[in-house]
């Protein structure tokens, strides 16, 4: 008997790998080779092809496809029909499974609702990606992301909270986390306190 739930309408192939506690809901299909971590949910009309990875607690809602090559780690939020692709120039007559890019989605990230993620990039740790935006180029960790194409428009905390910088500073209001800017990037000074 399998440890994870699969709703009887979904399809999930010899061969996939699902841990414990992970819910897959209506009408998905999880494909051969395809490797989904724990505690895990993929909402309805789910599509995990072979060779794709999500970590542990990975939260795909509605209408998302992940591809070949997308990896997802731990903590990922992927927003209903937010888009992943593998070839940078696709065409129907044309094979190009052998130009697949690898699409590394990093710890904590939280992906909005209809957002496209391009290939053979990677989003940064807690990076936080509007609902509708264009990601061309990699996402440097804790960047909030918006726009068409995206750009960076401030920063977010791991806890989910837009932080405001002095100085190069900032403390969430939220958890206590505190942060450092420099050349262009964030880091994480002190660790968050628990949310309760």
């Amino acid at each position: 008997m399998a440890d994870y739930y699969a709703h009887e309408s979904s399809y999930i192939d010899d061969g996939a790998i699902i841990g414990r506690d992970t819910k897959i809901w209506h009408f998905s299909h999880v494909m051969p080779g395809a490797v989904i971590g724990e505690r895990c949910n993929l909402g309805q009309n789910v599509v995990v092809m072979p060779g794709t990875r999500l970590g542990n607690n990975v939260k795909v809602q509605n209408n998302v496809s992940i591809y070949e090559g997308v990896v997802l780690e731990d903590d990922v939020f992927c927003g209903p029909s937010c888009v992943f692709t593998n070839v940078v120039n696709p065409r129907s007559h044309v094979s190009r499974k052998s130009e697949y890019q690898k699409t590394l989605v990093r710890r904590g990230t939280s992906i909005g609702a209809n957002a496209t993620i391009l290939c053979g990039l990677t989003l940064g740790e807690y990076s936080f990606i509007g609902a509708g935006a264009v990601v061309r180029s990699d996402v440097p960790a804790f960047a909030l992301m918006v726009g068409v194409p995206a750009r960076r428009v401030g920063w977010m905390c791991q806890c989910g909270v837009r932080l405001h910088l002095r100085e190069g500073k900032a403390a969430c209001g939220a958890c206590g986390a505190g942060y450092q800017e420099a050349n262009g990037l964030l880091r994480l000074i002190d660790p968050p306190r628990p949310l309760s």
